[in-house]
């Protein structure tokens, strides 16, 4: 009974070692709260597109909930930049004068940020380069919505027409009620913050030269299914050149029960030597991908190199200060998960301590680790070995019990 019981052991031992899974740590963060933790290129490779087979858990094995942040895309952050105000003159009962000076080549908007009041000024805009002789902007204007119950201070926009004046002027009429307080002047900038990648590199990239159909072929192999977001190319002749090309992926489907491979065509381009080569692409999920340059009666392009890109992800998840976690994924029978904290990202802080990921690790399949072993190292002489064992144990065993039937006969 206890070699059956070995054996059964081993057996399911055998099967838990075989099963395919990536496994990672979570570094140990110092507080409580929400995180951040960026996904290595490294496990979205060996998780599902979708990451539905991501999980975190605790010391004790209980997942943890997160949500994916979209933190891919685009953002678009302002700012306010305060101008020089070189003089304040007041006029008792008659009109407030601010001067200021312009920062940029060109300006169509200011700001103003005034000490919270519920009044309707009219005032007047003006320009000069010299501060002695004046030039109207804008005339007799009403500025109105200066309440705001729920801050000190109000930021209000003023428009008037594109100027390039170095000096601008602006007159309050003050005769009818009070002077506002205006705490600065300046105006808003934007800044475009482009999205943030993570270089991967291919295991293989093969540059073919096809004469008959006027074609280059660049052949893209990776060690795993990679996501590509952008392709950078650097070409470094000819100098002048306006190219058409395609992504496309072999495919392979049954045609009357034989296996037959065909061309999916996923994007089309152009490589013009008047822009950056800096190439958006759709997101798909392969292993390899072709690009197909037409290059006519044409000398096909030399490139200097040829780079892949993946738009980083994150997780936000909820961990506490001096936990262990740890990441699994590769797990083909889960789903996507559905936690309560999807229901409130658009509500939660966006800007969170980074926890990082590490010890990546990947239980991959025994063919891999076998193949450089001797035979005796092998799995199956290991299993013949034991079933040899247990023949033997069973024929000694029943000689052993005939023997005995034998005796008390006697």
């Amino acid at each position: 009974m206890k070699l059956i019981k070995f054996i059964f052991f081993l057996f399911v031992s055998n099967l838990l070692l075989a099963q395919h899974k990536t496994t990672a740590k979570i570094e140990t963060v110092k507080e409580n709260g929400l995180h951040k933790i960026v996904l290595p290129t490294e496990i979205r490779s060996f998780s599902k597109e979708e990451l539905g087979d991501f999980r975190i858990l605790d010391a004790i094995g209980i997942e943890v909930p997160y949500y994916i942040s979209q933190g891919n895309t685009q953002a678009v952050s302002n700012s306010f930049v305060e101008c020089k105000i070189i003089s304040k003159t007041v006029i008792p009962k008659n009109k407030t004068t601010l001067i200021f000076e312009n920062p940029k080549a060109t300006i169509d908007e200011i700001v103003l940020s005034v000490t919270n009041a519920d009044v309707t000024k009219t005032y007047s805009i003006s320009g000069s380069n010299d501060q002695k002789e004046w030039f109207g902007l804008i005339n007799n204007s009403l500025l109105n919505g200066l309440e705001n119950n729920n801050a000190t201070s109000v930021l209000k926009p003023i428009r008037f027409p594109l100027s390039s004046y170095r000096y601008l002027k602006i007159d309050f009429n003050d005769k009818k009620t009070l002077p506002i307080n205006v705490l600065k002047i300046g105006y808003i900038s934007f800044k475009t913050n482009a999205a943030t990648k993570d270089e991967i590199t291919p295991d293989k990239i093969k540059l073919e030269q096809i004469p008959a159909e006027k074609k280059t072929r660049i052949s893209i192999t990776f060690n795993r299914p990679q996501i590509v977001n952008q392709i950078n190319f650097k070409i470094e002749s000819p100098n002048l050149y306006k190219r058409n090309a395609t992504i496309y992926i072999n495919k392979k489907e049954q045609i009357k029960r034989k296996p037959t491979t065909y061309r999916e065509m996923l994007f089309a381009f152009e490589l013009n030597s008047s822009q950056k080569n800096s190439i958006a692409i759709p997101q798909f999920f392969e292993k390899e991908r072709f690009i197909e340059i037409e290059n006519q009666d044409n000398p096909p392009l030399t490139f200097n190199k040829i780079q892949f890109f993946q738009n980083q992800i994150a997780v936000i998840a909820d961990l506490k200060a001096n936990e262990k976690y740890t990441i699994t994924t590769q797990n083909p029978k889960l789903q996507s998960p559905a936690y309560d904290l999807e229901n409130f990202k658009k509500s939660l802080d966006s800007t969170l301590p980074e926890a990082k990921i590490y010890d990546i690790k990947h239980i991959s399949s025994i063919e891999n680790q076998t193949k450089n072993q001797s035979f005796w190292q092998q799995s199956w002489f290991m299993w013949l070995c034991i079933s040899l064992g247990g023949l033997a144990i069973l024929y000694f065993t029943s000689s052993l019990v005939k023997d005995l039937k034998n005796n008390s006969s006697i």
